[in-house]
């Protein structure tokens, strides 16, 4: 096994907030790469006041913060501060990536633009994120995952079940699938650079992976295809695909191929049903679902999960716990994947979410505490070459915040 990570020595420039571009920065940080998070004056980036929502009763560590920010170091720079410029083009000529997800016009603004940036450093990989895309009549707005990931995609709207309203899905869920995208437009430009030796322009939006997400109904539709009517568990469009309840409350997700059908007959103590003409084929249970789902539903009341984990287990049929966020937490099948990983300095938090990008044999840094808001601007200014004096002007002209005296990681 190496002893360095892949991205040892690159160096990123994290100009986003909330959620999905710091993700992705944290992805290359837990391959290894340096990332400088720049936040604003004040609060810094709003997932500071956003993120631990619900918040934890035996630890005040912001959780949320800690998982999309671990690995960076921190500055605050006011990018609205003429003396701020000087500092930020200093920032983009040692970076190999820059991140950013201000809207088109403000980014321009900032001096952080394209245009701009890439005249700067021409071999810089410049890497935006945007809720609706570059063009078109909803470029300029506003785009959260909530409402370009999972609402403007059709992907809310085929997830909820029959007569159910659309419900608010896991906030967060969009961003952190859009962080994958980001990171993996970032990797590909990194392996351009190599081969030609040239910058790249690389981004995506939340529009863009919804709709990837929402991919085999965006297909359908586009091939003007006719959907399926929304899940409705009682008369299911599959009966051997769907949701049912144990004799002791809980509920576990059935996904049984048609081949698969003699062993759960066996399974439910009931081969007799193979004899059953409804059901002789996919297409009678499809037709008769409401009532091989209300079999199946008997009969899976009847006993504890425990005894159906065997027997299903036993006759190879797929099937899995719907777990809580809860009971996902303690599963040991996580640990023993480093799906979940310890982390270092964050009191009363011990352990975080890892990224999902695995390459065995190549370690990844081990986690540590996201940064104090400015709590590396003079060190990192000294890389820059500034000067203790030129450090200190800098704070007295306004373009900096924080610094050294920031409060104890939390």
């Amino acid at each position: 096994m190496t002893t360095e990570s892949v991205f040892t020595g690159l160096k990123v420039l994290d100009a986003s907030s909330f959620i999905a571009g710091p993700a992705a920065a944290t992805m290359l940080s837990d391959f290894g790469a340096d990332v400088v998070k720049i936040e604003p004056p004040g609060a810094g980036d709003p997932q500071r006041r956003l993120s631990s929502v619900p918040p934890s009763p035996q630890a005040e560590a912001n959780y949320s913060w800690h998982l999309a920010n671990r690995n960076k170091r921190g500055m605050v720079l006011d990018l609205k501060s003429p003396a701020a410029v000087e500092v930020l083009r200093r920032l983009v000529c040692r970076a190999d990536v820059v991140i950013t997800n201000f809207p088109h016009g403000t980014r321009e603004k900032l001096h952080l633009g394209y245009e701009e940036v890439s005249g700067w450093n021409p071999r810089v990989i410049y890497a935006d994120l945007t809720g609706f895309g570059d063009t078109g009549p909803d470029a300029r707005q506003p785009g959260f995952d909530l409402t370009a990931f999972w609402s403007r995609s059709g992907l809310l709207a085929a997830t909820r079940d029959a007569g159910a309203p659309p419900t608010v899905p896991v906030w967060g869920s969009g961003d952190y699938t859009t962080a994958v995208a980001v990171y993996a437009a970032v990797t590909t430009a990194l392996y351009h650079r190599e081969r030609t030796g040239r910058g790249a322009d690389v981004g995506t939006s939340l529009l863009a992976t919804g709709v990837w997400a929402t991919g085999t109904l965006i297909a359908g539709a586009l091939a003007h295809g006719t959907p399926f009517a929304l899940h409705d568990r009682k008369a299911p469009a599959n009966p051997l695909v769907n949701s049912y309840r144990t004799a002791d409350g809980e509920w576990f997700m059935l996904v049984a191929s048609p081949l698969r059908w003699p062993g759960l007959t066996r399974a439910v103590g009931h081969p007799e049903l193979l004899e059953d003409p409804r059901f002789a084929d996919l297409e009678g249970m499809v037709r008769h679902g409401d009532a091989l789902a209300g079999l199946l539903d008997a009969a899976f009341r009847a006993r504890p999960f425990g005894h159906w984990a065997d027997v299903l287990t036993r006759e190879r049929i797929t099937y899995s716990l719907i777990q809580t966020p809860e009971a996902a937490a303690r599963d040991e099948q996580l640990r023993a994947n480093d799906i979940v990983v310890p982390i270092e300095g964050v009191g009363g938090l011990t352990e975080t979410v890892n990224s999902p990008v695995l390459l065995r044999g190549v370690p990844k840094v081990p986690a540590k505490r996201a940064p104090e808001l400015g709590e590396h601007n003079d060190e990192i200014l000294a890389e820059l070459g500034f000067g203790p004096a030129e450090i200190e002007a800098l704070r007295a002209g306004g373009a900096l915040g924080g610094g050294p005296e920031a409060g104890p990681p939390r």
